[in-house]
Order: C-alpha cells, then sequence, then structure tokens
C-alpha cells in the first residue's frame, strides 16, 4: 500500500488499481482528499500492473461532501474541478465504489468517474441549495446528462437524496451490489475491462439533454411547481439557470456559467446565513457548562400528563423512535378523544404514502392509555402537558415526586411558566426540567429545553441526546417568563398591536412580516392559534389589549370560529380582510387619542423585528441564552424565521448593529422607552462589533 497523502492510499489489487480515501468521519473533500485523489489517478495510470481503477471509501460513507470549513478561505492543493477533470481523462476505466452518502462534491466525484456501483443502503444527492449555493464542480452539468432535466432539477433544487434502488432505474449507478462493496466494485472493473466497456466521459454524453431541447417550457414549469417552497430563497433560481445552461450551451460554457451562478450565491448574504445556520444548529447541541463524558440516563420508557393536542403530538415523537409511552388523562372520554387523535394522525399519514401500515402498527403496539397517574410509577421520564396554570402544575409535580421511581427525570411542556418554582415543588428539583415543545409536536423541529437553577448536568445531558434520539433539534436555555423564543415573539406582539392603533391595518403588518420570509405575520397566527387563549393569558393577568379584546368580546376567536382579526369564508383558510376589525381598531385609536397616519413597510418591519434583535440581546445579557446563534436556531426551527435570513440575531449582525441601535434610539425619542437599546447592543454598536464577537 502506497499512501499518496495521509488521507489517501492506493494499492494494486490484482490487476485492479484501488484508492481509498480514509479522512473521518465523513471523507469530506479537504485539500488532502483532493490532492490524494488526483495523485492515486496518476499512480494507477502510471502502474502497469492495472487495467482500472476503483475509488473507495474507508469509515461509514463515501465522500459526504466538500469541507465546508474550508469556504471562504483562499484555495490550496487542487481545485475539485481538477480532480474530477484528472478522473475523466483517465485511460483507465475508473469505478466509483458508493456506500454511505455520496453528496454534493462527493457525488460530482463519482460522476467524473466512468462507472458507478453503490450498496443497496446507499444514498446519493446534491444538497447544496439547502446552504444557499448550488453543485459548483460540474454537478448541474453532468447530472441531467445522466438522468434526464426533470429528475436533476429535482435533486439539485431540492437537495433531498435519493437511494440506491432509485439511482440504479434511472441510470445515476451501474450496479448495485451485493456483500462486500470493494470486492464487488473490484468484480465490476474487471468486468468492464474485459467486456471492453468504453470509457463513459459524462461531459461528452447529450442524448438525456434532448427532452428539454424539445419543451424548453419544462423550466418554467418547474419553477411554477417549487415557487411556494422556494419562496424568498434565491439559490432554486440559480441551479434551474445552471441546468439550463446545461442544456442550452457546450459543456465548457455551460461550466463557466455554473462557476458564475455559483460564485454570485457564494458571495451573498443568503448563503453566509444559511451556512452559518449550519454550524449553529450544531452548536446549539453543546451546554458549555455540561462535559461531553457526562454519564447520560437510559430513557426507554416514557410517560405523557395529558392526552390533548399537545400531549398526543409528543408521544408521537417517541413511538417514532421505539420508545414506549404510557399517557394519563383524567378521565377516560378525555382519554379515548386523546388516543383516537393519534391512531387518526399516523393513519392521514400512512394515507399519505408517508409511512407504512406496518409502521404505524408498530407505534400503536408501543401507546398505552390510563386514567392512573401511578401507572408512572417505571417509567424513566415524565413529560406534563397540561393547560397553563401553575397551581395544578405543582400539585402534579409534588404527586409524580411521590409515585415516580428513584432517577426519572420529570420534565414540564410549559411555555411560559416558572419551572423553578415547579421543581421546588419536589423534593428533586435536580430531576426537574422543561421540555418545550412546539405545536404541531409532532412536526415542528425544534425542542426548547429549560434548565433550572437546579437542574443536574445528568438530567441536562440526557434530555440533549434524547431530543436528537426523537429527531428533535435541541437549544438549551434558563428560566425567565416566555423563556428565549416567546419572550422574543412578546415584544413583536407588542408592536405589532401598538402599529394597529397608529395607523396600519393587520393586513399591512402581516404582509410586510410576510414579504420578510416568515410564514405568515402576527394576527395571521393569532387567528391560526386561537385569540381566545391569548385573552385568557391577559385576563389572567388583570391585563388589557384594546384591539384584541374587543375581537375576542365578539366571539371572534380566529379560523375555528370563522373570523378573528380576519374572515374565513365558508370553512376557508384563507384570511380576508374584514370591515368590522377595520372600524374596531379605528374606534381604539379614537377613544386612545391617537391620530392615525400613513406607516410604511420600512417602519412595520424595523419596529417588529428590531425589538426582537434588543430582546435577543437582553437574553444574552442576562444569560437565559447562551449564544446568539442558539436564539436564532430556536427562531427559526420553532417560529418559521426565514432560514436563508439566518435568524433574528444573525440579521442583526447582517444590517449592522449600529443601524439597529440607531433605529432603536430614534425610535425611543417617539415611542418610549419600550425601544431603550440594551446595554450589550450599546456596546457592540459603539464598538463596530456583532453579536458572534460578544
Amino acid at each position: 500500500m502506497t499512501a499518496i497523502t495521509s488521507l489517501v492510499n492506493y494499492e494494486a489489487e490484482g490487476d485492479v488499481g484501488v484508492i481509498t480515501i480514509d479522512n473521518p468521519p465523513v471523507n469530506a473533500l479537504s485539500a488532502g482528499v483532493r490532492e490524494g485523489i488526483k495523485g492515486g489517478i496518476l499512480t494507477a495510470n502510471e502502474d502497469n500492473s492495472v487495467s482500472s481503477i476503483v475509488l473507495v471509501c474507508d469509515g461509514r460513507t463515501f465522500i459526504a461532501g466538500a469541507d465546508i470549513t474550508e469556504f471562504g478561505k483562499p484555495m490550496t492543493g487542487p481545485s475539485l474541478h481538477e480532480v474530477i477533470g484528472a478522473i475523466e481523462k483517465s485511460t483507465k476505466p475508473v469505478v466509483a465504489a458508493i456506500h454511505g452518502t455520496a453528496l454534493g462534491g462527493g457525488l460530482e466525484t463519482a460522476l467524473g468517474c466512468h462507472y458507478r456501483v453503490s450498496s443497496k443502503t446507499a444514498k446519493v444527492g446534491l444538497p447544496e441549495v439547502k446552504l444557499g449555493i448550488l453543485p459548483g464542480a460540474g454537478g448541474t452539468q453532468r447530472l441531467p446528462r445522466v438522468v434526464g432535466v426533470p429528475m436533476a432539477l429535482q435533486m439539485i433544487a431540492s437537495g433531498a437524496p435519493i437511494g440506491a434502488a432509485k439511482a440504479l432505474e434511472v441510470g445515476l449507478v451501474d450496479e448495485v451490489i451485493e456483500g462486500d462493496l470493494k470486492q464487488g466494485a473490484i468484480a465490476f472493473a474487471k468486468k468492464v475491462v474485459a467486456e471492453g466497456r468504453p470509457l463513459v466521459k459524462i461531459s461528452d454524453q447529450d442524448d438525456k439533454l434532448q427532452e428539454a431541447k424539445d419543451n424548453p417550457a419544462i423550466f418554467d414549469d418547474f419553477r411554477k411547481s417549487i415557487a411556494r417552497k422556494s419562496r424568498g430563497f434565491v439559490a432554486p433560481e440559480n441551479c434551474i439557470k445552471a441546468v439550463e445552461a446545461a442544456v442550452e450551451l457546450p459543456f465548457d460554457e455551460g461550466l463557466k456559467r455554473e462557476r458564475e451562478l455559483f460564485i454570485e450565491l457564494m458571495e451573498g448574504e443568503q448563503s453566509f446565513s444559511q451556512r452559518y445556520f449550519f454550524f449553529s444548529e450544531r452548536l446549539a447541541a453543546k451546554i458549555p457548562d455540561v462535559p461531553k463524558d457526562t454519564p447520560l440516563l437510559d430513557i426507554n420508557t416514557c410517560g405523557i400528563i395529558g392526552a390533548g393536542t399537545m400531549g398526543g403530538g409528543i408521544a408521537m415523537n417517541f413511538l417514532q423512535a421505539g420508545i414506549p409511552i404510557i399517557i394519563v388523562e383524567t378521565e377516560q372520554d378525555a382519554l379515548d378523544r386523546g388516543l383516537a387523535l393519534i391512531e387518526k394522525n399516523y393513519a392521514a399519514t400512512v394515507s399519505k404514502g408517508r409511512m407504512s401500515q406496518d409502521a404505524m402498527d408498530k407505534c400503536m403496539s408501543l401507546l398505552t392509555g390510563t386514567i392512573n397517574l401511578e401507572d408512572l410509577s417505571d417509567v424513566d421520564i415524565v413529560i406534563e402537558a397540561i393547560f397553563e396554570n401553575m397551581e395544578v402544575k405543582k400539585e402534579i409535580f409534588q404527586k409524580l415526586d411521590a409515585i415516580c421511581k428513584e432517577g426519572a427525570i420529570l420534565a414540564t411542556n410549559t411555555s411560559t411558566l416558572d419551572i423553578d418554582e415547579i421543581g421546588e415543588a419536589t423534593k428533586r428539583p435536580e430531576s426537574v426540567i422543561g421540555l418545550h415543545f412546539f405545536s404541531p409536536a409532532n412536526v415542528m423541529k425544534l425542542l426548547e429545553e429549560v434548565r433550572t437553577k437546579k437542574t443536574s448536568k445528568t438530567v441536562m445531558a440526557t434530555c440533549m441526546a434524547l431530543a436528537k434520539r426523537i429527531g428533535k433539534v435541541p437549544a438549551m436555555v434558563g428560566v425567565c417568563e416566555g423563556f428565549v423564543g416567546n419572550r422574543i415573539l412578546h415584544r413583536r406582539t407588542e408592536q405589532s398591536a401598538d402599529l394597529l392603533l397608529e395607523g396600519a391595518m393587520p393586513q399591512d403588518v402581516d404582509r410586510v412580516l410576510f414579504d420578510f420570509g416568515l410564514p405568515m405575520g402576527p394576527f395571521a397566527m393569532a387567528d391560526l392559534a386561537g385569540n381566545d387563549v391569548g385573552w385568557r393569558i391577559r385576563q389572567g393577568k388583570g391585563a388589557t389589549s384594546a384591539v384584541a379584546d374587543a375581537i375576542c368580546e365578539l366571539g371572534r376567536f380566529g379560523q375555528k370560529t370563522g373570523s378573528g382579526y380576519y374572515l374565513y369564508k365558508d370553512g376557508s383558510r384563507t384570511p380576508t380582510p374584514d370591515p368590522i376589525v377595520e372600524d374596531i381598531i379605528i374606534k381604539a385609536s379614537k377613544d386612545a387619542g391617537i391620530d392615525r397616519r400613513e406607516i410604511s413597510d420600512d417602519e412595520i418591519l424595523k419596529r417588529c423585528v428590531y425589538p426582537m434583535v434588543n430582546e435577543g440581546a437582553k437574553l444574552l445579557e442576562e444569560g437565559i441564552a447562551t449564544r446568539a446563534s442558539d436564539i436564532d436556531v430556536i427562531w427559526v426551527y420553532g417560529y418559521g424565521w426565514p432560514i436563508y435570513r439566518g435568524g433574528p440575531m444573525r440579521y442583526g449582525d447582517a444590517v449592522g448593529l449600529k443601524n439597529v441601535y440607531d433605529t432603536l434610539v430614534e425610535y425611543q425619542k417617539e415611542h418610549g422607552d419600550f425601544f431603550k437599546p440594551c446595554a450589550l447592543l450599546v456596546r457592540l454598536a459603539k464598538e463596530g462589533k456583532t453579536f458572534q464577537d460578544a
């Protein structure tokens, strides 16, 4: 065996030269790997004892993409274009042996090979669009020449991988290997030579492009088909343009066009924010004061208190992870409704082809319902998911403290209440933690985990690991009203209400925030959630909101009643502005002595968003949030903040904290201390720094 570089080896196995990449954990295409592949191809071509070449990877995967840590840094070693060019120009057939995943640059490397084989479980794809870029090493030019334009558009613009069976069907791999992949690839390479097969250079193949040449409308039709999902993103459009170039231009010219489109994205704010978020998501799983080697508790059973919408959704996460659930209700009728709803949700998923009947049956077999709290005596974790009432929650936790076994984790799904107080209601506050799921709990990816002053490191580490096990993205925060996500949301809600009194209408505010990239504005969201929820909370606190209260007093609770801030005609979910609401708002302004005025879209956006940035800075000051990037993860996955804007804190950095500060100071003069910049924001703005510098 010859070491081409420290990451790539070469050896001849009979008359087949084998180039092996070993760059754990995912064999990323770092400079040493690129140099090694190119050197291995040259070595094999000069080795007279071999007549074919196999490119294979050690470890759990084929090349799973570029080395993202090299992005934005000066190029060292050969470019991936050079490496793929060397593969294609090889005078001996090169066979890529794919296992695990061949993603991004990994698939582009495989497309440079003359043939591709894979294991049965392999997946291949070009996910660059998820980082706000496009495949930059010929992927947009070679893939449509192999699988055809419609399939290439789908793969490149969505970033979704396909499995080995599909890859074989569309011609992306030439054979699926049973058994040992390396030996199967070697046998395939020998067969290629024995049968005198040609050196298939994808760059020379144009047959699969003919369909699009004959029907150019393919591209506009595809644009229309993804318009809703790709709203606001620039990368999908550049992906389409690159594939168009593959059809309209000679291969070399197409590569140049791909490069132009790639650089345009790479240098743009969206890609920067999406790459920032890629790292932020991974960083959120790390708690600075909880060591990596903190021992974890075994979680093999879970109890859930409350079989309503939230409790049922939480249960589905555990069931799909194979964790048995005991769900508790106070009355049999409520329990039966909850169990039926879970079954109904699974059945709907099965009917849409997203789940097999066998998988549904397995999940349901792990679900047990009871009206006896004592049945939770032996579970490893209990999650309370009842309505927001401190006294009731404390009573439940006192009972759980007496019922549950030693070491069991006691968690609450509260979204606002003081979990320190809940923990003190038990004799084991170190075992109490907040696990704030977002609705619908079986769909939303975020799990806002809330540590109390006494939550143990073992409990924190266990719950962070558990979140990943049930398919969630966790972020650990501290205790305060609303925690991180809802506390920031409340600032936006307050400003939205003020904007109505000053001159805006609900549709104005909602339109601005929708155009900004959010899935819906605050008033459409209130109608969806139910306006009566906030009304009850305000009544409990003795608080009022002129417009919101007046709407609720008319029984306009939102979509569920057919009217709220908007009308929902004939059961439709499409909001329609309502003159009745406009009259309510105008009267509220008059009663408050406010002269209504025209409010610009720019003012609406800044007054809704900049206080969110400021509140995030306060949370960092107070130590409630560990990192600005954690806040961004919470807002992207919990509230639908557009990922191409990175999150509210990243957005603040993007527009400049000095600009945020100056604007808030002006609003403070006009509207009061609600807009007063916090000390951290003041310091960073004056020092010309960002939240990443904090």
